[in-house]
């Protein structure tokens, strides 16, 4: 029986960093030990062709920072001559990463006769507001037609969060052209086994797991209650209140470190903003080797996830499900109403709190630091969750989606939900 084959096309692919290029290739791979023959057109440093696993990767040489918006215009179009030169395939799959990348992927699946799905991950033009790029409404309305036009001939939209396909009802695309199936943790995280004990070790010193050392492998205050943000500090990622809320614990409790592991757009704006402001409480990391991931995540007490507000249904960051995967619970600055708020809210794994109240980010962390029992909460809250949102079952439901769009037969057989 011939394999069913299947086309990703994404911008970046490990070892290129990049938290779309890591659930692609724990997809890619999935799908390759399930049988299906799977080719992935990515960038690199150079032109090549190579084996991931059983996953063949055609990498196209780009530069692996695009810094201007020309950049990403000039990625897409090698990316679309990289989908043109690729193994004919009964199935393309088309990221976010560049913009508009799905236009590329259902102009390939007509010439070629493939389905193609497109997997929001970012939704664009609409998150552009977030990111403080301006653009004027004639072009924006242009945009958003060209968008929405892709995604309603594609023969499936697969978004990461309801809210993101609450947005696009609203838009105008019809339901039944969506499937939600949120991201997963790295499968390497596994959640950790807590005893009630540890709780007393978090209100009398905090970082419960004690192994992880930065890049001088010390610790030079001795233990800290931690607030870990890991991830990109994207332009959508707003970190003014953060900042606010560390210059006064800075003052009022020592004890609490705020730890950023990652890079970003404005990493370097919160390095210079620490600078200028004296405080000797946050601490900022490289990106860390899987190796230490777990190490890593159970490092934090409690996880920071930031968004802007305008964000809402636009985009739903990853963080969260790393955060319940190692049990632990997170305060979520950012709008109510999304999947993040949503989950952390329903299993009670954290707090949820609008961006620019830094009195009430202060009162949550305070909160966690000084209560044992609401951090114990919390953490089974979390670990709750992280017993649903597991990759096997999104990788399960990813691959059932595909099989279902190239038999013609998908028509949301499936439970699924979509509510505001």
């Amino acid at each position: 029986m011939k394999k069913p084959t299947v086309l990703f096309v994404n911008r970046v692919y490990p070892p290129s960093r990049g938290a779309t290029g890591r659930i692609l290739r724990d997809l890619a791979r999935a799908m390759a030990k399930e049988g299906w023959d799977v080719t992935v057109v990515s960038t690199g440093n150079q032109e090549e062709t190579v084996r991931d696993l059983q996953v063949r990767i055609i990498r196209i040489k780009a530069p692996q920072k695009p810094f201007r918006n020309i950049v990403y215009l000039w990625i897409w179009i090698k990316l679309l001559a990289g989908i043109m030169r690729a193994p004919k395939a009964d199935l393309i799959v088309t990221m976010t990463d560049p913009p508009f990348l799905g236009v590329a992927g259902g102009i390939f699946a007509r010439i070629k006769g493939a389905k193609h799905i497109h997997w929001c991950q970012d939704l664009y033009p609409d998150v552009l507001p977030a990111m403080g790029i301006k653009m004027p409404s004639l072009v924006m309305k242009f945009l958003r037609t060209i968008n929405l036009g892709m995604m309603s001939k594609a023969h499936k939209t697969i978004v990461i969060g309801r809210c993101m396909a609450q947005h696009l009802i609203q838009s105008g695309l019809d339901s039944k052209k969506i499937s939600v199936i949120p991201n997963w943790p790295d499968p390497e995280l596994s959640r950790s086994k807590f005893q009630k004990q540890d709780v007393m070790d978090v209100m009398a010193v905090g970082n419960s797991i004690k192994g992880f050392r930065d890049h001088d492998n010390q610790l030079k205050d001795g233990p800290k209650f931690r607030l870990l943000y890991a991830g990109t500090i994207g332009r959508v990622h707003p970190i003014e209140t953060i900042l606010n809320a560390a210059e006064i614990l800075n003052v009022s409790n020592p004890e609490i470190e705020f730890v950023i592991v990652g890079d970003g757009k404005r990493f370097d704006e919160m390095s210079q903003e620490r600078s200028r402001r004296n405080l000797s409480n946050i601490r900022f990391l490289p990106f860390q080797a899987n190796s230490r991931l777990k190490e890593v995540m159970e490092s934090g007490d409690v996880h920071l996830i930031s968004l802007d507000e305008r964000a809402k249904g636009c985009v739903v960051p990853s963080k969260l499900y790393a955060a319940l995967a190692v049990a632990r619970p997170s305060i979520y600055i950012g709008p109510e109403n999304t999947e993040t708020a949503k989950v952390i809210l329903d299993y009670k794994a954290g707090i949820v709190l609008p961006q620019g109240n830094t009195e009430k980010l202060v009162q949550a962390i305070l909160y966690y630091r000084l209560d044992g029992q609401a951090w114990f909460a919390a953490h089974e809250g979390a670990h709750q969750a992280g017993r649903i949102f597991k990759p096997k079952d999104s990788l399960d439901a990813w691959i059932k989606r595909a099989a279902l769009v190239l038999q013609g037969a998908d028509h949301q057989k499936e439970k699924e939900k979509i509510v505001a």
